[in-house]
């Protein structure tokens, strides 16, 4: 089985300029690479956002894992300040440089890389999700939450996920966070009667 490059997956990736909520070929691209590695892969278009949902195995069967990232990008601001194409995935000494080079084409890259050997070498008894979203960037109104909906929808689930977002400030895998863990909305009312600190026997602190 022939094994994907991810540096040479993040360079195809960056070269797509996939400015929030263009695409630009990005989604295209992991759908067509995912799609020939057995992945079963749904487009998820929403709010002229386009969305991927891919799964490698039988949601009804077994744990399933899932991955989640995003491949738009912030715009590239004055052009002419920039030392390097900001979609050209120039490497220079040892460094790929372009939008989306950290944050986080290259964690999609290693992370579809990494499943694709995984379900490959050692096919797992549950299932792997890949989930990318093209609004992460943006409003992050038809992103995700696009993506959740239709899961729903389609009664589609996942065990566990991990989302390949840069959080290691000096060095690879020094830092791992856990987050999304939900909001809470509360109506807290205080009762009493409002005065002056001068005259406290006159007012009641809730």
């Amino acid at each position: 089985m022939i094994q994907i490059d991810p540096v040479d997956l993040t360079a195809q990736l960056i070269r797509c300029p996939s400015v929030t909520p263009n695409e630009a070929g990005a989604i295209k691209l992991l759908e067509d690479v995912l799609s020939q590695h057995g992945f079963h892969c749904t487009r998820i278009s929403r709010g002229g956002v386009e969305n991927l949902f891919a799964r490698w195995g039988s949601s009804n069967k077994g744990p399933s894992f899932a991955f989640n990232g995003h491949t738009d990008v912030v715009p590239v601001g004055e052009l002419g300040k920039w030392t390097f194409d900001p979609f050209g995935a120039e490497i220079e000494n040892g460094f790929m440089y372009g939008r989306g080079a950290v944050d986080m084409k290259s964690a999609v890259a290693a992370f579809v890389a990494a499943a694709v050997d995984f379900v490959n070498e050692t096919p797992p008894e549950g299932s792997v999700v890949i989930t990318v979203t093209g609004d992460e960037e943006g409003d992050a109104d038809h992103g995700t939450v696009a993506i959740l909906d239709w899961m729903s929808e389609q009664g589609e689930r996942i065990d566990h996920c991990l989302v390949g977002e840069p959080t290691c400030p000096d060095r690879l895998g020094e830092m791992i966070k856990v987050g999304r863990r939900g909001s809470m909305t509360a109506m807290i009312y205080a009762i009493g009667v409002q005065g002056h600190s001068a005259y406290p026997h006159r007012a009641k602190n809730p």
